[in-house]
């Protein structure tokens, strides 16, 4: 056996740490967390200093086992979790775990996966750090007690099945909020003027802009009329050298925002990829709020863009990082040889790589260098000046490879043109003068990048949680990502030609249009208003952020981590059981109208199972009449006509086999039932328009779907099925799945077969009848799902 013994958390870490130990290591996984909080029950004795009850999972028992074997064998083993907080913790739950003898165990970290760092860090051990531990356990504690002392009073006084965070609800909320500015924003307008100017010495013409703009249509026109006999002289030019800066190398946040920008890629998406690429060797630690460059690296920087640019190309930089609460001792995201520009992997790797490759070697190249021109010109008739801007780049610098993108609602980084040539006093003719009638914007609605970054901005989270607190808000269904279509509005024109005419114009233009941007659901907007009106420091931004802090003193060893939740939890639990007493059930319930046929009134609220509209009162005779709303409608926008089209459900839509196709909204969406079996239908589909040729195709797709699932049903046991599902061949007796034995061939199974795995009982060659889904999570299986699996929470 191997005298050392080196736990990381994923298989692919493992591998990769493989290739620079030698035979004297033996390198296991984890497979991420060991211990945790078990669901179900709160498992924090608050009366002793919130003393947690971790338990090992199901799925993570026989893993323990393995580790347990290979500890005892081992005369040395090395804890090598990640170095945050979280791998701090990791690393403790197994020694707790595995009950390591602390003589015989070290723990070591490193900030990129080379046989450099890892070599250095077996040189350099250390011991757990308790101070980390305690920021995490806190961390987890706070945000336990959080989620399971509100969300039970969520279910009584809203709906079932909610929930609510410490993190997740503050994020909801900068939604919640926005849509509300939305829709409270009033729109103004004023007349925008541009002209096209032809130059006196040739052929060419100038762009430009007048220096006002103009309230309304008539002041626009008395402009215009008093243009058909202006003269229009170049009264000052003004030339003046400018300069524009790298971006710094990234952090977890601004990579998540410019993979999204650039990539198209989710918060999600980009946190998965990076680690791929940690994992695999070619970049450093993703979970990093540091901008700062190790010595070695703007050094191997400098020798790049040398010998790929030349010397001009190159400026050392070192840049501080903004962030409240930043660990400087962490370095930004870069690639761990920065003389590789690029790496085998898929494509979602080498396009991530490319994107950090580009941006950790432009943070160290020069300024890129412009000459700026602008051009005044007077109207002689007037007081106002058109003004016309150009630029030149002269050094293109760091532009030569990377210009980093904007959010909506910022100016672009475009290199503007460059203008002709011209003197002062030309006098300029008129082409064309055309005025625009332009609409104040409301401000945007967020992108996951656009979220990311105003999170790091107040301070709500740190790297490690962005991603899966955005996962979580729209997992929830208390946001949804979507894109949605625009509204039609008309605007005016005034344009004024070469020879003096004015023609004025009405015009229609598509406005409001989104693209992959975050909307509160109805249910995301009662329960943020619930939350506000009853636990308004829960989701204070303030708050969150000051919890963010505490945790970086308890981590620092400036604070002990049961005082601050002491001191946190007092209050809490005081707000609890008083909303719990003293507030009424939630339900969002607005009137829209009356029933034309039954003359009842109709209202829209939150039910059980949802959005929904209700025909008559509860506390009638004769009972209410129900339908749920469609996805996309909202109880507070939806109107009387959409909800009676809604009570046209459920309809008989045609027939199939001699049977109606009944269309209906159930709680898991629109469907269509023939005879007693029921298919959901697309998210595409209308279920008030959709045809039936259209649910014959969707019926026989799924049926031919579920066809190549089957392997082996039994008549006698309609119960019992063999089946083919995303991680293999596998038993269902009933609800419950069991993993058939690699070495049985799935159809040769009998049902007693079958019934025997369900039982635990070992067939012949049988050596495994764990369930399928814990089964899954043991499995080293692809590259894609491996790093599925031990993504960080």
């Amino acid at each position: 056996m191997s005298k050392n013994l080196v736990i990381v958390e994923s298989p692919a870490k493992a591998k990769t740490i493989e290739k620079y130990l030698g035979k004297e290591y033996k390198i296991l996984s984890s497979y991420g967390h060991v211990r945790d909080l078990p669901k179900g029950n709160l498992s924090i004795d608050i009366q002793k200093d919130f003393t947690p009850s971790y338990e090992v999972p199901n799925d993570k028992k026989k893993i323990i086992t393995d580790l347990l074997k290979a500890a005892k064998a081992a005369d040395t083993v090395w804890l090598a979790s990640d170095e945050d907080r979280e791998g701090e913790s990791i690393a403790w739950h197994l020694s707790e775990v595995l009950n390591l003898d602390k003589t015989k165990t070290k723990r070591i970290a490193f900030n990129e996966i080379t046989k450099t760092a890892i070599l250095n860090a077996i040189e350099n051990p250390r011991k757990l750090n308790d101070d980390l531990i305690a920021a995490q356990q806190a961390r987890r504690i706070l945000d336990r007690l959080v989620g399971y002392e509100i969300s039970p009073v969520l279910w009584k006084k809203i709906r079932p099945n909610l929930s609510a965070g410490r993190v997740q609800s503050v994020a909801t909320r900068l939604i919640v909020d926005r849509e509300n500015e939305i829709k409270q924003f009033e729109s103004s307008s004023a007349f925008r003027v541009l002209s096209l100017f032809g130059l006196p010495s040739d052929d060419k013409t100038l762009d430009a802009e007048l220096n006002k703009r103009f309230a309304d249509a008539k002041e626009t026109q008395t402009f215009l009329e008093a243009c058909k006999t202006a003269k229009f002289t170049v009264s000052d030019i003004e030339t003046k050298p400018s300069k524009r800066t790298p971006a710094a190398p990234f952090t977890t946040s601004t990579l998540q925002q410019e993979a999204s920008r650039k990539l198209g890629f989710s918060v999600a998406k980009t946190m998965l990829v990076a680690q791929q690429l940690y994992e695999a060797g070619f970049i450093t630690y993703m979970r990093t709020d540091s901008t700062s460059l190790s010595g070695l690296a703007i050094s191997t920087a400098k020798t790049a863009i040398e010998k790929n640019y030349g010397e001009k190309y190159h400026k050392m930089r070192q840049f501080a990082t903004k962030t409240k609460g930043a660990q400087e001792a962490h370095e930004a995201i870069r690639p761990t040889y920065i003389d590789n520009q690029n790496i085998d992997g898929d494509a979602a790797q080498q396009r991530l790589y490319d994107l950090i490759w580009k941006r950790t070697i432009a943070s160290q190249m020069s300024d890129a260098e412009f000459e700026r021109t602008t051009v005044n010109i007077d109207v002689s008739s007037r007081d106002e000046k058109f003004q016309a801007k150009g630029e030149v780049l002269v050094f293109d610098g760091f532009l030569k490879v990377y210009m980093e993108t904007k959010d909506d609602g910022e100016e672009d980084s475009e290199v503007k043109g460059l203008l002709p040539p011209m003197n002062v006093n030309d006098v300029l003719s008129v082409q064309n003068i055309s005025a625009r009638q332009a609409f104040t914007q409301a401000p945007p609605r967020y992108t996951e990048a656009s979220l990311v970054r105003k999170m790091e901005e107040l301070g709500i989270g740190r790297p490690s949680t962005y991603a899966p607190t955005i996962s979580t808000i729209q997992k929830r269904e208390y946001v949804v990502k979507e894109d949605r279509e625009g509204n039609e509005r008309t605007y005016k024109t005034f344009e004024l030609d070469g020879k003096g005419n004015i023609t004025e114009a009405d015009k229609t233009e598509t406005f409001g249009a989104e693209k992959a941007k975050m909307f509160p659901t109805d249910i995301g907007n009662l329960v943020t208003g619930f939350l506000v009106e009853n636990f308004n420091t829960i989701v204070d931004f303030n708050f969150t952020a000051n919890v963010e802090n505490e945790f970086d003193e308890i981590a620092n060893g400036e604070l002990r981590w049961t005082e601050m939740l002491r001191k946190f939890y007092n209050p809490f639990h005081k707000d609890i059981e008083k909303t719990i007493k003293t507030t009424e059930r939630v339900t969002g319930e607005r009137l829209v109208g009356i029933d034309p046929k039954s003359k009842k009134n109709i209202y829209v609220r939150i039910g059980r199972f949802g959005p929904m509209a209700q025909i008559g009162e509860s506390s009638d005779e004769e009972k209410p009449t129900f339908a749920s709303l469609k996805k996309g409608q909202s109880i507070e926008t939806i109107t009387l006509e959409e909800v009676l089209e809604l009570y046209k459900l459920p309809r008989v839509a045609g027939q199939f086999e001699g049977e109606d196709l009944v269309v209906a909204i159930g709680r898991f969406g629109p469907y269509v039932r023939l005879a007693k079996t029921f298919y959901s239908l697309p998210k595409t589909e209308d279920p008030l328009e959709i045809s039936e040729e259209r649910l014959i195709e969707v019926i026989k797709e799924k049926r031919e779907k579920d066809a190549k699932a089957i392997i082996r049903v039994f008549e006698e046991n309609p119960d019992v099925r063999v089946l083919n599902g995303r991680f293999g061949p596998y038993v269902a007796v009933e609800k419950k799945n069991f993993k058939i034995p690699k070495s049985i061939a799935p159809e040769s199974l009998t049902l007693q077969d079958c019934l025997d795995l369900s039982e635990g009982k070992k067939l012949a060659a049988d050596t495994d009848t764990t369930p399928v889904k814990k089964a899954a999570a043991k499995k080293p299986a692809a590259k894609k799902a491996t790093a599925k699996k031990t993504a960080k929470k």
